[in-house]
């Protein structure tokens, strides 16, 4: 088999100082689940997580096409007979533990079909991930929608992955029972997150049907997707503040400016007139979440803000949001904000290259210890690294497209080879040089983000950086 794997060299020392170190300890994440090889989160965090190890998977298929595999299919087959999958997976003694007791995010959809895509477009896979996708669904409306309003419920702090999200109140951290709690102030939530599960899981068994040639079954699904859309908007969103706001049991709104309208963004789930009044009015304001270090867990000038060193998601930016913030600012064209993240995320982990979970907002420094003690290999730390760089110096391959892109300053070159094929841009004095398999595609100006066919012959999309 041809090797998978990823070169790449840059005259920005810091950045080919931060890519080497996280090449490196990327690699010590990769474990052994009862005969799998997966990447595990890391940094303390010794499971697969369904909020990032999907999504970090895919990204990891730059370098090892198995693991990313596996990062997907542990949970597909791990799914209950009732749809609900594992929030997280355990290895205990060489045996998988799958965990139910917490939705905890639902970053699946897009990457699993990412690796389709990447893993030779295997029909099998393919059938599963409908039917995961169809019964997780069919779940969330018969369970999560406890008072019958058209608007799905988070019901524990781990169901939306907040750890210690001071909006949730006194609600519990976890919740296994298909019954819905009672006596606590804010849950059931009325949640934006939840909704954007349901929608992703909708948009991507669209995208399933249409790659099986299913006009009909397409048409259906968008139809529903979009249905999810809209009912997310007439409940959840405040016009008149540009953003959306959760609600609580009595369907008053949770006034808290989160960030997790940025992960609708990652979900595609909103509109883009409403992604570009999030964005302009408040993912922009640096009194908000574009602050020294942007992307905040909740506005810095919120109440709820608690500028906490351990993992809190009521304050301090998160590794994770900036692993996220990639398919979101694409999601909705922002390409532009890609490398202004990438610069800072940088500036943050600096020389010592220890990757961490969180930074302060203000002073950037990363908060070294985790509810584990020291911090170190912290995986969406270390694939918000790579993934960055691939978004600011290199080539994707991104389902049937190529994505080639190359910011104005430093020079160097990034290869990848993957599928028997080797992909190559070189970053000159004033332009960028494509090559697929030894020989020049095409050149473009610095500063340009350029989608082509597979060939690198059609150009789709071209957009400044």
């Amino acid at each position: 088999m041809d090797e998978t794997k990823v070169l790449f060299q840059t005259s920005n020392k810091l950045v080919q100082k931060l890519y080497d170190a996280a090449e490196k300890k990327c690699r010590l994440n990769i474990k052994s689940f009862d005969g799998r090889r997966v990447l595990i989160e890391g940094g303390g965090y010794n499971k697969v997580w369904i909020e990032t190890q999907p999504m970090g998977g895919a990204m990891y298929a730059k370098r090892d096409l198995e693991v990313a595999y596996n990062n997907q299919k542990i949970f597909m087959d791990h799914q209950r007979e009732d749809g609900r999958l594992p929030g997280s997976i355990e290895c205990r003694d060489g045996k998988l533990i799958p965990q139910f007791d917490k939705f905890q995010g639902f970053c699946f959809p897009a990457p699993a079909l990412d690796v389709y895509y990447l893993t030779g477009k295997k029909s099998d896979y393919l059938d599963q991930l409908y039917e995961v996708l169809r019964k997780y669904d069919e779940y969330l409306w018969k369970y999560r929608d406890s008072d019958n309003d058209g608007c799905l419920e988070s019901w524990c702090r781990y169901d939306t992955g907040e750890d210690n999200a001071v909006r949730y109140g006194n609600a519990p951290d976890y919740w296994e029972s298909n019954e819905a709690p009672k006596n606590y102030d804010v849950v059931p939530m009325a949640s934006m997150d939840f909704m954007s599960f349901s929608y992703a899981a909708r948009e991507t068994m669209a995208e399933i049907a249409r790659i099986k040639g299913d006009s009909d079954l397409y048409e259906t699904h968008k139809i529903d997707a979009d249905t999810i859309k809209m009912r997310t908007k007439m409940v959840l969103w405040d016009g008149g503040s540009g953003a959306f706001f959760d609600r609580d049991k009595n369907h008053n709104k949770l006034p808290t400016l989160i960030h997790n309208n940025l992960r609708m963004m990652y979900w595609n789930s909103m509109t883009r007139e409403e992604a570009d009044r999030f964005v302009s009015m408040h993912l922009l304001n640096e009194k908000e979440f574009w602050t020294n270090m942007p992307l905040p867990s909740v506005s810095v000038s919120d109440p709820l803000y608690r500028n906490d060193t351990e993992n809190s998601w009521s304050g301090q930016p998160q590794a994770l949001t900036f692993q996220r913030a990639i398919d979101a600012m694409e999601n909705y064209g922002y390409y532009s904000l890609i490398p202004k993240l990438g610069r800072k995320l940088f500036e943050a982990i600096g020389e010592d290259c220890i990757f961490v979970q969180q930074y302060d907002p203000f002073t950037m420094k990363p908060s070294l210890h985790s509810v584990s003690g020291g911090q170190d290999a912290y995986g969406p730390a270390m694939l918000s690294v790579l993934e960055y760089v691939s978004r600011m110096y290199g080539v994707v391959v991104k389902r049937d497209k190529l994505i080639w892109s190359s910011v104005k300053e430093d020079e160097g070159f990034y290869e990848q080879h993957i599928n028997g094929h080797i992909y190559r841009i070189e970053q000159g004095q004033n332009k960028a040089y494509a090559f697929i398999d030894g020989k020049e595609a095409f050149s473009f100006d610095r500063g340009k983000r350029i989608e082509t066919d597979m060939k690198g012959k059609e150009h789709l999309k071209e957009n400044d950086l």
